[in-house]
């Protein structure tokens, strides 16, 4: 039996606990052995829930625990979860996370403290949610150079847009609809000015050209100045509008990236990604286009990619060989081609 803690107990926190229970059978075949959550961190109290005996408010109790090697780290943010995830590491318990902000502004030093320590940092759910993405840029496409990632990677946005496009509603009135439906937090900010997908175009960006690229030496436009007037130009020309996570390496060795509103012709598949799905175009040298789509959020799509992470966590003596240059490279804006009467960079040609 592999006894593990789940730090955070809400929504993707609830889920890994009951993934981990209601497919219990299929998840012992796969890892080997039993997976028992012996502790759940969270600082509210839940009364009456199915795991209440678990429950616990002391970080301390479970890196005291001898029998604790595994924790999820469901928490959010980079203030209190790096503390508790540094700490865990230098005690020899691997992490895995969904926390896609302390990955992007934290990872090198996550993983370089994971290797000396002989334990793993894994983060499969830190950016696509249930789409499978860092296993297969790391494995599945190791013997191509990556040239380029373009992404949908917000499903809040991705939302708003389709609803603009579809029902000729303004940025407003579908912003307020997302909030309505769970889709979009009461303070949306996070998704709506990009912050979201900058976090992942960077880890993602990071893990396929080597290098720890920070998010804030990225240029960063969301999507809350777009209007019904931009979304209508766009389809004139036969383009839609997509927030667009893009990176690329030049023949120099720069990594150009950015995250804006950018229009995307009515052919290219991401153009046909609609509500609140993801989908992320990986280009290699070698296999050219390969695009990972699926629910990039959500309770159970989520908490799948972490139990996946905590099964190769058993199933594996040693992490990813994740190797990231600490020298900053230069970091660049790419230039497209704007199209007529918008703002909007032209994305996703062949000739880009």
């Amino acid at each position: 039996m592999v006894n593990i803690a789940v730090l955070g107990y809400g929504t993707v926190g609830s889920g890994v606990v009951e993934l981990l229970e209601k497919n219990k059978e299929t998840i012992k075949k796969n890892a080997g052995k039993e997976i028992n959550v012996k502790y759940i961190l969270d600082i509210k109290d839940f009364n009456g829930d199915k795991y209440q005996d678990k429950i616990i408010k002391d970080f301390e109790k479970i890196i005291r625990d001898n029998e604790i090697s595994i924790v999820a780290e469901v928490i959010g943010g980079a203030t209190v979860a790096y503390d508790y995830t540094k700490r865990l590491l230098l005690s020899g318990i691997s992490v895995v996370t969904s926390n896609k902000e302390l990955v992007a502004t934290k990872g090198a030093e996550l993983l370089k403290i994971a290797k000396e320590n002989k334990v793993k940092y894994l983060f499969e759910a830190s950016v696509g949610g249930g789409i499978p993405i860092i296993h297969p840029l790391l494995q599945c496409l190791e013997a191509n150079n990556i040239k380029e990632i373009i992404g949908i990677m917000n499903g809040t946005t991705n939302y708003i847009l389709t609803k603009m496009i579809t029902e000729n509603i303004s940025f407003e009135t579908a912003l307020k609809q997302a909030q309505e439906l769970g889709y979009a937090e009461s303070n949306p900010d996070a998704d709506i000015k990009g912050y979201d997908t900058c976090r992942k175009i960077c880890i993602l960006s990071a893990l396929a050209y080597e290098e720890d690229i920070s998010p804030d030496n990225i240029e960063v436009k969301g999507i809350e100045n777009l209007t019904l007037k931009d979304v209508k130009k766009a389809e004139e020309k036969g383009y839609v509008v997509k927030l667009i996570g893009y990176s690329r390496k030049s023949d120099s060795g720069n990594i150009e990236i950015m995250v804006s509103p950018c229009a995307i012709k009515k052919d290219n598949p991401l153009a046909n990604v609609n509500d609140v799905y993801n989908a992320i175009l990986v280009k290699g040298d070698m296999v050219g286009n390969v695009i990972f789509y699926g629910k990039g959020a959500g309770k159970f799509p989520t908490a799948s990619a972490v139990c996946s992470d905590i099964i190769e966590c058993i199933n594996t003596s040693e992490g990813r060989e994740i190797n990231l240059r600490e020298d900053r490279i230069f970091i660049a804006k790419p230039e497209f081609e704007i199209l007529e009467g918008t703002n909007l960079p032209i994305v996703g040609e062949e000739n880009d």
